[in-house]
């Protein structure tokens, strides 16, 4: 005989689970109802701006409703990251991000206002992102070991623009084994920093190839050296730190995410999207154009890959000797 009580109980359990069900589907297929936003961590003009531009257009296509843009820069991302753990989770707020307001933040700032994990959904993996050292190019240097040389002989009269956490944290860490000091000039996003490298205001910084490359092409800023894993296919005669007997090197990425609990149907839905449009010989070519590798996957393999940067990211830092503010 079953127990009224364990059958109550199981019949509870069941009326759950179909609840959920149901309004997982539901939220399948009414997403989305009205227009979604996308929110960046850094101003109009950089990388991660042109790559959400390029993903907007697919997605608003694919769903059939306007995809706009939002630009949030400051604070090491953490603007942006904030506004999105904060927005409804109902799929019309997505963040396209990078390694900085989800990996390297935490380093950085002290006080951060959201978990870089528990708050947000992971939905998926763009790619990796290579970076290089660019100077301007009247700059008394042409190579990674003339800038330090310059740097000792010159004390005090290097400066050098950070638009992003790689940029921090690179160049911190290549004053530390390189045994040379700089001026740090911290700006909201990478553009800015390179308007006064391209100026002469600033002698040099750490940028994504992405940004830079237009303007390396018509000789307006000059390549040092990549501070990535691998030689860029876009810049095949710039030698990377390692192959100079520097051992460190530096990637950033791009991924999506969600707020915390926003519906899987909506996630799936929206990974699917990323894997097909990036799959497609057009895409891969625009990536190509925009030194991105694309490295695409599950929700599950983003959050793995998140986890490990966290660790990755933290470790740099506290090497670096940066300690966080705010």
């Amino acid at each position: 005989m079953i127990d009224r009580r364990q059958f109550l109980v199981s019949s509870a359990a069941v009326a759950a689970l179909g609840q959920t069900v149901s309004t997982a589907a539901l939220a399948q297929a009414a997403w989305p109802t009205r227009p979604i936003s996308i929110v960046i961590l850094f101003a109009a003009g950089s990388g991660t701006d042109t790559m959400a531009r390029i993903f907007a257009e697919k997605l608003s296509a694919k769903v059939g409703q306007p995809v706009t843009i939002d630009n949030k820069p400051g604070a090491n991302g953490t603007i942006a990251g904030a506004a999105v753990a904060r927005a409804a989770p109902d799929g019309h707020t997505l963040m396209f991000t990078s390694n900085t307001s989800h990996a390297a933040a935490a380093a950085l700032v002290k006080n951060m206002p959201y978990d870089q994990v528990r708050d947000f959904e992971a939905i998926g993996l763009v790619g990796l992102v290579p970076f290089c050292v660019v100077a301007h190019p009247g700059a008394p240097f042409d190579t990674i070991q003339e800038l330090v040389a310059y740097a000792k002989a010159n004390p005090g009269k290097l400066s050098y623009g950070t638009g992003n956490s790689t940029g921090v944290v690179a160049e911190e860490t290549l004053k530390r084994l390189l045994g040379f000091d700089a001026v740090q000039v911290p700006y909201k996003s990478v553009p800015p920093a390179l308007n006064d490298v391209l100026s002469g205001t600033l002698q040099y910084m750490v940028a994504d190839m992405g940004t830079v490359l237009p303007h390396i092409k018509s000789g307006r800023v000059k390549p040092i050296v990549s501070i990535s894993s691998e030689r860029s296919p876009n810049l095949p005669n710039l030698k990377t730190l390692r192959e100079q007997g520097i051992e460190f090197d530096l990637d950033g990425w791009y991924a999506m995410f969600a707020p915390a609990r926003t519906p899987r149907p909506i996630i799936d839905r929206v990974n699917a999207i990323i894997r097909e449009e990036y799959s497609k010989p057009e895409m891969q070519q625009r990536m190509r154009d925009f030194n991105v590798i694309l490295k695409l996957g599950s929700p599950e393999d983003l959050l793995a890959f998140q986890k490990a940067e966290i660790e990755k990211w933290t470790k740099l830092a506290r090497e670096a000797g940066i300690q966080p503010e705010g």
